[in-house]
């Protein structure tokens, strides 16, 4: 399946891109992850700690075990905080 991954904020600094497409066989987001973090160093570094990476599959909140199947974007981001 082709994907669009888009990196945000100290994520998108590490990696060196804003968003890229790929093209994956990945079944869940753990998955991707540990594809996109075997391609390059600069992967492994941004990913490195995943209790300080949120994902969302569509726009939609979701967690690393969440399947991939029939979604088109996947969006990584630090944890939001607000008041």
């Amino acid at each position: 399946m082709t994907l669009d991954i888009l990196y945000f904020a100290w994520l998108r600094e590490r990696i060196g891109l804003p968003r890229e497409t790929v093209t994956t066989e990945a079944a869940t987001v753990a998955d991707l992850v540990a594809e996109l973090s075997a391609r390059e160093d600069r992967y492994a570094l941004a990913f490195s700690d995943l209790s300080a990476v949120r994902v969302a599959l569509d726009q939609d909140l979701a967690d690393f075990d969440a399947p991939l199947a029939g979604v088109r974007e996947v969006a990584f981001f630090p944890p939001m905080t607000g008041g």
